[in-house]
């Protein structure tokens, strides 16, 4: 961790008084986070020298106090990792019309009347999977590993950009037939349906898109989310996972020829589109130099 990147509590927070714009994620842990060096790379480019982007290490049941504090605090913005997420989706006052099929928002923008609320990990997902993949969502047939929150931003998304078809993988058939049943409003034509990861189904197109939004392969130990190789031979196979940059599924996919990539470039493009919804920055202008930034951090953690 960097020096001038510090991890600050729910009680550092309360004897809050420095000057200039201040920008927070909150997470619990958050001590590996490299979003403070990604933003504050970024907010240099941009000559935004009174700007400053902190770490907070909250619990969730601090997080509703840790809210009302950053916001009479008057911090211009939040990132929120998981399971802030989804505690603060009910506790912003007001959320962008995009996030609200997601159910959880990721930043948060100070507003008088209270925060404002938007996801940007969709952006994040179709942004990385063009550059790293050379994919688009739209018009895809996707395959999806998981149906926890992160793969319902995905799935959203997915949707949102109108997919040619989109698979989901779950292991646990009840979370599974729920997502298929909130997501169900959403498909408005695009073909939607669910299996067990253990046995794909014949009928899955060749040539889709992988992606796992399970946290699978977080550890050494970790099984695969899916067999690669019992799957109509996909196109590419992204794994929103960043670290550690190469997974078991990575592995499997790279020993079969399938072009894959890790979840970095999602995470920098999020970091970049929350940056642009608290400065005005285009998104595309500052990911460059929070991609070096990010990598630079990684790489010296």
């Amino acid at each position: 961790m960097a020096v001038s990147d510090p991890v600050f509590t729910l009680a550092d927070l309360e004897r809050w008084s420095r000057p200039g714009t201040s920008l927070a994620v909150l997470g619990h842990p958050i001590k590996h986070s490299v979003s403070p060096p990604m933003h504050n790379a970024a907010l240099a480019q941009l000559g935004r020298n009174d700007w400053r982007y902190h770490r907070f290490d909250v619990h969730p049941d601090d997080l509703p106090r840790a809210l009302d504090t950053l916001h009479a605090k008057r911090f211009h913005g939040v990132n929120l990792t998981v399971p802030h997420k989804i505690i603060a989706f009910d506790r912003v006052a007001a959320v962008d019309p995009a996030a609200r099929p997601i159910g959880a928002v990721n930043t948060l923008r100070w507003s008088p009347e209270g925060w404002h609320g938007f996801n940007t990990d969709g952006y994040g997902l179709a942004a990385a999977v063009h550059e790293t993949l050379g994919v688009d969502l739209a018009g895809a047939h996707v395959v999806l590993l998981g149906a926890g929150g992160a793969a319902r931003g995905a799935a959203v998304e997915c949707l949102r950009l109108r997919c040619a078809s989109l698979w989901i993988a779950n292991r646990t058939r009840e979370n599974l037939d729920e997502l298929l049943e909130s997501l169900t409003p959403l498909a408005a034509g695009v073909p939607l349906h669910g299996f067990a990861p253990a046995t794909p189904p014949r009928d899955l197109p060749i040539g889709s898109l992988v992606i796992n939004a399970t946290s699978a392969g977080l550890r050494p130990d970790d099984p695969l989310p899916i067999d690669l190789a019992r799957l109509p031979r996909p196109a590419a196979v992204y794994d929103m996972i960043y670290n550690p940059p190469l997974t078991a599924l990575l592995r499997a996919a790279a020993a079969l020829g399938l072009p894959q990539a890790n979840g970095l470039a999602m995470l920098v493009h999020q970091g970049a589109k929350s940056l642009e919804i608290w400065s005005g920055a285009p998104a595309a202008q500052t990911a460059p130099s929070m991609s070096v930034a990010a990598r630079a951090a990684l790489a010296s953690a």
